[in-house]
């Protein structure tokens, strides 16, 4: 982050404005709507601003010394650029927050664009740089954030204390709002019935209090192969509401993001030959934490029910009386395989797909590989890239040709996505040249040929 997103109570701080223009009016109205006291080094203040508030705007002439000693933030919009670099330099030697309209690089914060629901507040920034990004992304948030959320916000405010009597469980006030925020209650305060929307969560809140239980709720979740944008909206929504979430290797840093900050997050991810949980204990860790009452996020890479050992879990939950959820994901054989530009079924070259364990036992893949060898069929090997010169040797004695198309393709679907493409009698070597490391996929098959007409990512 170049710029740590904060909200500042500004309520009668003074800042002092340098500049007549458009972008200097822009800035003082919001430092206004803020309720600030407004010093402005300008020609002559617009007549709209006085009128908005004469008492907490003052016009400065730029000799004057005395603003330096009192405000507490400075703004520098005067479209020059050398007078704005000198302003900028004064007010860090001063240690006061500069902004310089148009050059954070010579800020030290920045304006956001802003959506008021007063008082939900949401801001969207590019770190000052692309402007146009910036409206965009607020347009969007405007469109999708009723007006009325300040008034929602405002009402809930006032049963905070109530709910917190009632529900003296972190967890169970946790599930009382969620649940009470996105139903019937915010529906009628949006429509403007307030009244009839008090009645609704009063009674809301006698149900959770009779209905309260210690026992949470466990939600398995396939995170995909790696591209934050391919979870589904359900996915995203148990994600946000988790209190523990325990995770693969395989999911991404930009997925683990997106869970809560106050998340307890435990990874029990495993790699080859080495298991940071074994299996049972994370079967034993799921039922202890929703027995204690939490929303457990059991989070995988890929689809959980596709070698991710999804079944077991669940089975678990479900002899020890354990609520749970699914959540599929995108696998990633589907996942990779789109964004190499490679279908893994196609009517002029295959017919069906098979998606295989390449995971070695005894340094040896024990396979149907008769089974494998059939034209017109896409064969996709996960966990296979060790395995590699075993699942080559074996497909070839048992009769598929050596120029059989391969490829393999590493960290699909992410930024540091790479794929390689060659044949079943070279593609180890080039996998040792090339020096591939897991996470890989490998697809085997004459789909593999329209990779090269068919890679819109690349």
């Amino acid at each position: 982050m170049d710029f740590l997103p904060l909200f500042f109570d500004l309520k009668d701080q003074q800042v002092l404005v340098f500049g007549s223009g458009p972008a200097a009016v822009r800035k003082t109205e919001l430092l206004l709507r803020a309720q600030t006291k407004v010093y402005w080094v300008c020609e002559e203040i617009p007549e709209h601003l006085v009128s908005l508030d004469p008492i907490s705007l003052e016009r400065v002439e730029e000799a004057d010394l005395a603003p330096w000693e009192q405000v507490h933030m400075v703004v520098a919009a005067t479209e020059d650029a050398q007078q704005d670099e000198l302003i900028a330099q004064k007010a860090r030697q001063l240690r006061l927050p500069v902004n310089v309209v148009n050059r954070a690089a010579l800020s030290s914060f920045i304006f956001p664009s802003i959506i008021d629901r007063s008082p939900v507040l949401a801001a969207v920034a590019t770190g000052g740089e692309l402007p146009v990004l910036t409206r965009l992304l607020r347009n969007r948030l405007e469109s999708s954030i009723p007006h009325a959320y300040g008034r929602l916000a405002l009402l809930a405010k006032r049963y905070r204390d109530e709910v917190r009597s009632v529900l003296p469980e972190l967890n169970a006030r946790r599930r009382f709002w969620e649940r009470t925020l996105e139903g019937r209650f915010s529906d009628l305060v949006f429509s403007g019935r307030e009244r009839e929307a008090e009645d609704v969560l009063q009674e809301c809140l006698k149900q959770a209090e009779a209905d309260h239980s210690p026992v949470g709720e466990v939600y398995l979740v396939g995170a995909g192969p790696g591209d934050p944008d391919l979870l589904t909206f359900k996915a995203l929504r148990l994600i946000r509401q988790a209190d523990v979430v325990l995770f693969d290797r395989l999911v991404s840093e930009q997925i683990m993001a997106l869970v809560r900050q106050d998340a307890e997050k435990i990874n029990v991810g495993k790699e080859r030959s080495r298991h940071s949980v074994p299996q049972d204990s994370i079967n034993d860790l799921l039922v202890k934490y929703a027995k204690a009452g939490k929303r457990v996020l059991r989070l995988k890479g890929g689809d959980p029910f596709i070698f991710g050992r999804g079944g077991e879990e669940i089975e678990r939950l479900a002899e020890q009386g354990v609520p749970f959820q699914v959540v599929p994901g995108i696998t990633a054989a589907s996942g990779c395989a789109a964004y190499s530009g490679i279908p893994l079924t196609h009517r002029d070259y295959s017919q069906s797909v098979r998606f295989i364990t390449g995971h070695l036992k005894d340094n040896s893949c024990n396979l149907p590989w008769h089974e494998f060898v059939h034209e017109h069929q896409t064969l996709v090997f996960y966990m296979g890239l060790v395995g590699l010169p075993v699942i080559s040797r074996s497909l070839m004695e048992h009769g598929m040709p050596g120029d059989k198309p391969v490829a393999l393709i590493s960290r699909g679907t992410t930024r540091d996505q790479h794929v390689l493409v060659g044949r079943l009698d070279n593609i180890a070597a080039l996998a040792q040249d090339e020096k591939i490391k897991a996470p890989t996929l490998i697809i085997i098959g004459d789909v593999v040929k329209l990779r090269e007409k068919l890679n819109w990512r690349d």
